[in-house]
């Protein structure tokens, strides 16, 4: 329903992310420190939070990969369902024929 919208989750966590990231920049740089000390603090904020982003991103990754793999199995299931089926079907319809020509003669 997210996708109808136009939204993804991916959008999400990264408006998510990125709304965090400014939010902590702003309230390290509107507290009384020293520059070199907020400076520091936006640096490391910054690095946990490209950190955590590369974990969700890997995490996700995974998770698309092994749906994907999952869906390919059951695709070729039903893709060897189907043609054993067609198979059936031709044998059948050719006993068939073979059957009336057999009482034609």
């Amino acid at each position: 329903m997210e996708e109808e919208r136009g939204f993804s989750a991916k959008s999400i966590l990264m408006s998510f992310l990125l709304g965090g990231l400014v939010g902590a920049g702003l309230a390290l740089l509107l507290a009384p420190q020293a520059g070199r000390e907020t400076r520091t603090k936006i640096k490391e904020t910054a690095e946990e939070v490209k950190e955590k982003a590369e974990a969700y991103i890997k995490e996700a990754k995974e998770k698309i990969s092994s749906t994907l793999d999952k869906a390919k199995e059951a695709l070729d299931e039903k893709k060897s369902a189907i043609t054993k089926a067609v198979e059936a079907g031709k044998e059948a319809y050719e006993k068939e024929i073979s059957r009336e020509k057999e009482q034609e003669s």
